[in-house]
């Protein structure tokens, strides 16, 4: 079996508007779950997750993912990507992309380490908000497919 990618541009959702932070991490779930990396379930884990504490990181990024007892609904590691221009607000700040993650055996620990090197610089942050096409986003992720 071929190995499934981890970020390719149907896990990406462009404009989106949200009222609140549930309704963001449910859509970045939702993804996760349309393509078939994780089962049904694991959103409301992303949910429990950010009741516990909040996944807002700071400039201007929420990464919604499971608790550590989720691994059983997890297929496939992916992450799920979502451009809010306008912004939710989480616990922390306004999060104007949110990147769900779903990590398979400790797998995630090297895709957050990479979302973290790019999410780090402000250029990478605008250029993802302003971003008019997934390739624009994949281009920016190259790195972790």
């Amino acid at each position: 079996m071929a190995m499934k990618t981890i970020f390719d541009e149907r896990n990406i959702r462009l404009q989106a508007v949200f009222s609140n932070k549930e309704e963001a991490i449910r859509a970045a779930g939702q993804i996760l779950v349309d393509n078939a990396y994780v089962d049904a379930d694991y959103i409301d884990d992303m949910l429990a997750r950010e009741k516990a504490v909040s996944t807002y990181i700071g400039n201007s990024v929420a990464i919604p993912h499971g608790l550590s007892e989720s691994k059983n609904r997890i297929e496939n590691s992916g992450i799920s990507f979502v451009q809010v221009p306008q912004g939710v607000e989480f616990e922390g700040g306004v999060a104007r992309l949110i990147i769900g993650i779903a990590g398979k055996d400790n797998e995630h620990l090297e895709i957050l380490g990479k979302i973290a090197m790019v999410c780090t610089e402000e250029e990478n942050i605008e250029k993802l908000v302003q971003a008019q096409t997934k390739q624009e986003i994949l281009s920016i992720f190259k790195e972790l497919s």
